[in-house]
Formats: structure tokens, sequence, C-alpha cells
């Protein structure tokens, strides 16, 4: 057991001391390579690798190479990976960041790669340029050609298509139309890129909200597409005869994945993944708007759906020179933002004031709902019976084709004499709507009653003092008028021409911020001042608020200013591309050629409008 003992002791100390001389030593060299075959095939697909070893790049710091000659089927790839190897008692230990691409010569000859570069912790690494030669494609090979054709084999013609679905294809004027903006795909999309929307000439237009339930799968020529809403609109035809809604366009990237020769014994035979665009286009899109019957009744102003109407009456008996309001609610279905104000017909004795107005509007897929209420308050100053017919609102029924005229609660009232008992007879001088009316305790004042206290006059008016004493105060008051309106004037103008002045110098210092956010790739920043330049710009320019501005009437003023009409399509386009790109994916609206644009017509229409 000694002998033993001592064995173990021994046995032990030997390997402590192996253990304490092993050297434990980590690769922690950074190197950047780049990993490629130097002979290639023509058509063929290969992979070119760069290696970061031991190290990780710092956040967007790598920079692609040039592959000018070379087609990129796909990539980058990254992928991270690690290796661990004790051998002798040496441990050993290596990190790699690698990008990946897969590239396709589509002639044959040396080709160079350019450096890739990074910078890791700030110090800058690059890979060596390399050369590739190409060979020219053997009889029985593959070509380029031939492997193209079977990825794009991969994809069908209508395994992607784009339409603008419309809810009828034949309405009267003012009637909604729904349009949506779908894609059917049976393909994995990546991207949409470079989106082209309709500027809807002919309708007002109302984007609709969308909601997170945009998908569904649909069968068309019996083949399941999965269907995505990209955008929907509300469109109400301004003008009867046959609109054109014109084609939406964009490029859809879709991923193709073909089986390669290589094989892995764990995973099996590998995939390549390509992505492949697709440009689509929904077409111009045709509907025909008739125009509203002949006969409209005088209580028809426009409105066109399906409406109903309440209305609130005063008290039947009410005392001279008091107040009251006759209301009016309007509820249904239909174009409510374009509703106007129906009129109330009073008698000559009674005040009618600026009518208030309240509304509550939803929007829907199927139009506009909600209501709009109108008051009118007005004031009885002289006592007796009056029957007034209530207010008459006329609709046009598109589901029926006929005018629907609806007519609110008639007044009745009985006026009585106020406390004083003074009442004006019932012939009153029409007198024009107020704004503010003056309550002094329970009664409104209008007029002073009782009898008149009459002075006789010794000598005549004309050619007195006092005559021409009104004569010099009517002349100084008439010039006082005069000065302050010409002074008024020219304040305008001189602002109109300010405005104009600063509007290129406003413009341009909107677009170096712009330009600072495009080098910072801060998109939304980039578009939001884009848009804000654009908009201020021409508000400046044609001195017209931003509130009353709309894209149509920019290219009809543009136009009546000498612009042409392509370049005042252009200004309002690149407007709808800054707008749209909050919606779109990332990538899809280019910062640069947006950037490029919005300057170069700027500078076309500041030199076209001179002042």
């Amino acid at each position: 057991m000694r002998l033993l003992g001592i064995y173990l002791k021994s046995t032990l100390l030997c390997l402590f001391l192996l253990l304490s001389s092993s050297v434990v030593r980590a690769d922690g060299v950074v190197s950047f390579e780049i990993n490629t075959p130097l002979m290639v095939q023509q058509g063929e697909p290969f992979r070119i690798e760069f290696i970061l070893e031991n190290a990780q790049p710092d956040e967007n710091s790598y920079v692609a190479p040039s592959f000018e000659g070379l087609d990129v089927m796909a990539g980058p790839t990254i992928a991270t990976g690690s290796s661990f190897s004790l051998i002798n008692g040496v441990e050993s230990r290596k990190t790699t960041y690698t990008f990946t691409y897969v590239m396709m010569a589509s002639t044959s000859g040396n080709i160079e790669i350019g450096e890739a570069a990074l910078t890791v912790d700030g110090k800058r690494y690059a890979t060596k340029k390399t050369s590739i030669e190409v060979v020219a494609a053997q009889e029985g090979g593959t070509t380029a050609n031939e492997h193209g054709s079977s990825v794009q084999k991969q994809l069908a013609k209508d395994d992607i298509l784009l339409r603008m679905n419309i809810s009828r294809g034949s309405v009267y004027r003012g009637e909604p139309v729904r349009a949506s903006l779908v894609i059917y795909t049976r393909a994995s999309i990546a991207s949409l890129e470079e989106f082209k929307l309709p500027s809807f000439d002919g309708f007002w237009s109302q984007e609709l909200p969308m909601t997170q339930q945009n998908s569904s799968r649909e069968n068309i020529n019996d083949k399941i597409y999965e269907a995505y809403v990209l955008k929907e609109y509300l469109l109400y035809p301004q003008k009867a005869g046959e609109l054109v809604i014109e084609p939406t366009t964009l490029t859809a990237v879709a991923q193709v994945v073909v089986k390669n020769n290589r094989y892995d014994p764990f995973f099996g035979r590998g995939a390549d993944v390509y992505d492949v665009p697709r440009n689509l286009s929904t077409g111009a899109v045709k509907i025909t708007v008739k125009e509203l019957p002949e006969g409209a009744p005088a209580s028809f102003t426009g409105a066109v759906g399906e409406f109903t109407l309440t209305s609130e009456v005063p008290p039947v008996e009410m005392k001279a020179n008091s107040a009251a309001t006759y209301t009016v609610k309007i509820a249904g279905s239909g174009n409510l933002n374009f509703l106007q104000t129906p009129t109330l017909e009073l008698p000559s004795s009674f005040e009618l004031y600026d009518v208030r107005r309240s509304e509550q509007i939803n929007t829907t897929a199927t139009g506009l709902s909600g209501w709009k209420q109108f008051e009118y308050p007005f004031i009885v100053r002289s006592e007796g019976e009056y029957n007034i017919d209530g207010v008459a609102f006329t609709y046009f029924n598109p589901k029926s084709g006929e005018y629907v005229t609806l007519q609110g609660k008639p007044l009745s009232l009985n006026i009585l004499p106020d406390k004083s008992g003074a009442s004006a007879p019932a012939q009153v001088v029409t007198i024009a709507s107020k704004e503010e009316v003056a309550e002094l305790g329970s009664d409104i004042r209008f007029i002073k009653l009782g009898e008149a206290r009459l002075m006789s006059v010794a000598e005549p008016l004309m050619m007195s003092s006092t005559y021409y004493a009104v004569l010099a105060v009517v002349a100084l008051v008439a010039i006082i008028i005069y000065l302050g309106v010409y002074l008024h004037r020219q304040s305008n103008k001189n602002q109109v021409v300010v405005r104009n002045r600063r509007a290129n110098k406003v413009a341009v210092q909107r677009f170096h911020s712009a330009h600072r956010f495009m080098k910072e790739q801060k998109r939304y920043e980039f578009f939001s001042e884009m848009s804000r330049a654009l908009w201020g710009y021409i508000s400046d320019k044609l001195n017209i608020p931003v509130s009353d501005l709309a894209k149509e009437s920019i290219r009809e003023v543009l136009k009546r200013r000498g612009v042409s009409e392509e370049n005042a399509r252009l200004f309002t386009d690149i407007i709808s591309r800054c707008d749209e790109a909050q919606y779109s994916p990332a990538g899809s609206v280019q910062m640069e050629e947006v950037y490029e644009d919005g300057v170069n017509i700027v500078s076309h229409i500041e030199s076209v409008i001179k002042r």
C-alpha cells in the first residue's frame, strides 16, 4: 500500500507539471483576405468569400469591391464562426467573419476583383486585388444563358401579379370608388422597389388606413396566390366621362432557390438563393363616370349617397326680441365632405346670424359615413304668428338613380310682445346677418322705440357752418380710408415680393439639411425634409398658403406660369415619392435620386418663373 501511495503521488505530480508547462496560445493576429477560385467557367456560378479572422468589423464599415465584368447573383451573405483546438497541450482559438457572394461571369477573359475594405477598432484592413481567369463554356456544359434561364424558369411569368382592383367600373359623378393596389405572388418576395403611383387626375382621392390583416389567399386562373394589399384609396370622380387611372409600376425582387452540386455529409445537397427582379405594372384602369340626371331640384347642391335629415325647432311661443335656434342634422354615407349648408328662408322681421357647423365623419372602405349638423341662430323682432317652411335638402341616390328631397320640420311660431310691450310692426326692413349680439339683462336691444323728440331749426343746414364742417369731416375720412387701403395694398405687395425672393433661399437651406440626413442614412428625416422643402418652395414662389395647395392645382398654376406640363408633373411626382418612402420597404426609394431630381426641378422652375 505504501508503494502504491508513492506511485499515485508521483503520477499526480507529473500530471501537474505537464499541465503547468502547457502553453496556452490564442492566435490573435487579425487578417482580412479574399478566397476565390483562380479559374472559373463562363456562365458557371461560383463563390467569392472575404474572410476576417480574429476580429469583428466596426458597424457599417465594410466596403464591397468592384465586381466589374461579373454578375452578382446573391449576396453578400454574412456568417460568423469560431474554432478551438488543443494539440500537444497547446490551445488555439480562431474566429471568422465571412462575407460571401455568388457570382457568374458572362464573358471570358481575365477579370480583376478590386479590394474590399473594413475597419476594426478604427484600423483599416483591405484585401489584395485578385485576378480571375474566365474560360469559355465547353460544349455540353451549363452556359450563362442556360443557367440564367434555369433560374428564370423557377419563376413563371404569372407567379407575381400587380393589379389595381376597383369596387365598380361604372359610377355617377360624386359616387365613391374603392381602389385597392394588390400584389399577388406564388414566390417569396424580398423587397419592393421603384414605386410609381398614379396621380388620380379627375378624382378627389383619400388614402385609407391599412389594417394589419392585409393579406389573404385567392384563386386566380386555378392558381392559389398570396394576396397582399399595398395601398387603398377612396376615389370621388369630379367630372363625367371616361376617367383613366394611370398605371402603377414597381419592381418586385423575388428569391429563387436553386440546388447546386455541392454535397454536405450532414445536410445533403446544397442550394443557392438568387434575387430575381420582376418589373410589374397594373396597366391603365378605366372608369366610366355618368353625369347626374337633369331636372335636379333647386335644393340640390351636389350630395350623392344615402342620407337622413332630422331637425329641432324652437318653442311655439316666444317673446319679441328674443333669440332662438333652428337645428338641422344630416346623417348617412356618401360624399359628406362636399355637403353645403342648406338654405333657411326667414321673413324680413327675423335676423339670421352666422350658421354654426359641426361634424363627425368616419372613413371606411365603403366610403365616408357620419353626420353634419347646422345650427341657425335668429332673433324675432315683431310679434305675430309665423308659419315658416323647414330646410329642404336634396341628394342623389345612385342605387335608385333618383333625386330624393328631405324636408325639415316647419317653424310655427307665436311671437308675443316683450316685457316692455314694445315690438315693431310686421313690416321690418331686412337686416344683414350679424356675428355678435349685445344682450342686456334678459332682453336684446334692437331699436329705440317710443315718441320721437323733434326740435325746430331756425336756419337751414345748407351753406351753414355745420354744413361745411360736415363736408370737411367727410373729406378727411375719405382721405384716411384711401391712405389705409393704399398702404395695405403696398404691404401685401411687399410681402409677396419678399416671399418670392426668399423661396429659393429657404429651399436651398432645406436641401442642405436633407443632404446631411442623406449622408447619415436617416431615411425618415431625409424624405420629411425634402417634402417640406418642395412644399415650402412652391408656397412661397406662387404666394399660396400650404394649406390651400394640392398636387393637381400646383400643376395647373405651374403650367400657367410657363412651366412645361412634364416638369410640372415631375415636381408633384417627387413629392409623391417622398410621401411614399415611409410606407415602402427600406431602399425602395433611392435618396440620392430623389435629392438630385428635387434640386434640378427647383432650379428649372426658378429659371422659368422670374418673379
